[in-house]
């Protein structure tokens, strides 16, 4: 599994294409995968984790979809293999959380990445969310407190799926996230 590293903060994002930007130029300096996600459709820390994982594994197989490893995480994440739909999993401009994955995919085979450093990636995007944090926003501690009404609709989580499941709606996000492989 390649290192990765979380990041969250409730931020203020005024032009969404500027800190998308800065996001891109964090990866190209750092040579970190970098994506950033809505944090009230982002379920555990686990959640980013293993999208991160299944993307290296994607591209180390030659089975990515996308070709730009962060979108390939963005595709696992989102459990889907849209890319249209997995977008809406990816921040927008206006006030509200941000979790951010900061990955290193330099030893993943196929992803063509040199290695990373994660900690000036870490410390890069702090520093972009920073600039743009709220009064009241914290990192990590208040990342998770996902919307679950949000989180259903965008990953189609009905009743009825919901009591067929052993776990919480925690764990039906993570199993979409696990069964992408067998869509494809």
């Amino acid at each position: 599994m390649p290192p990765a590293r979380i990041v969250a903060e409730r931020a203020r994002i005024d032009d969404l294409d500027a800190f998308l930007d800065a996001l891109a130029v964090v990866g190209e300096e750092t040579g970190a995968v970098v994506q950033a996600f809505d944090a009230d459709l982002v379920v555990s820390e686990a959640h980013l984790r293993r999208a991160v994982r299944l993307a290296a594994r994607s591209i180390a197989r030659g089975e990515a979809v996308a070709r730009d490893p962060a979108v390939e995480v963005l595709l696992y994440a989102a459990g889907c293999r849209q890319i249209d739909r997995a977008l809406g999993l990816g921040v927008s401009e206006g006030s509200g959380r941000v979790v951010v994955a900061v990955a290193d995919f330099g030893d993943v085979p196929g992803a063509d990445r040199p290695a990373a450093d994660l900690d000036a990636a870490v410390a890069a995007v702090s520093r972009s969310l920073d600039t743009r944090t709220e009064p009241g926003g914290s990192r990590a501690e208040d990342g998770f407190d996902f919307d679950e009404a949000v989180v259903r609709s965008f990953y189609d989580v009905s009743d009825r799926e919901l009591a067929a499941t052993a776990g919480g709606l925690t764990d039906v996000v993570l199993e979409r996230v696990a069964l992408l492989d067998v869509e494809k």
